[in-house]
């Protein structure tokens, strides 16, 4: 079991250190002039939040259903309720990122018709008369 929070713990802090490497090119992307480069900057940052909120609810889960399997049940609980405590900010946040991350499609114009169009006034543009 100690392996396991160690491994949830270990990978907690590299999602942190990916964030925060993420938010010094954030900082930095400030003072460039390059377009685009801050949008892409943001997405990655949302990705990372996404990635921090999965792995910081899944972690404890886990550990808690190898806990009840092994038969330790105030282990499992102990972690089953740290999975709860966890999850309630953690998956509105998650919700509001992932929403961000799938925009929604840009609204189409329609475009010419694809077939002839008569047009009264003897004006017939149409091929074939």
């Amino acid at each position: 079991m100690g392996f396991l929070a160690l491994v949830w713990v270990c990978g907690l802090i590299a999602v942190a250190l990916w964030w925060m490497g993420i938010a010094l090119e954030q900082w930095s992307a400030n003072y460039d002039d390059k377009p685009g480069e801050f949008e892409d900057i943001q997405r990655r940052a949302d990705q990372a939040l996404l990635v921090a909120a999965m792995a910081a609810t899944a972690g404890p889960a886990l550990i808690a259903l190898v806990a009840y399997h092994l038969r330790l049940v105030r282990t499992a609980v102990v972690f089953l309720v740290l999975t709860v405590v966890i999850a309630v900010p953690a998956m509105p946040l998650a919700v509001a990122v992932g929403g961000s991350l799938d925009p929604a499609p840009a609204a189409t114009t329609p475009g010419p018709p694809g077939h002839c169009v008569v047009h009264s006034g003897g004006d017939n543009r149409c091929p074939g008369g």
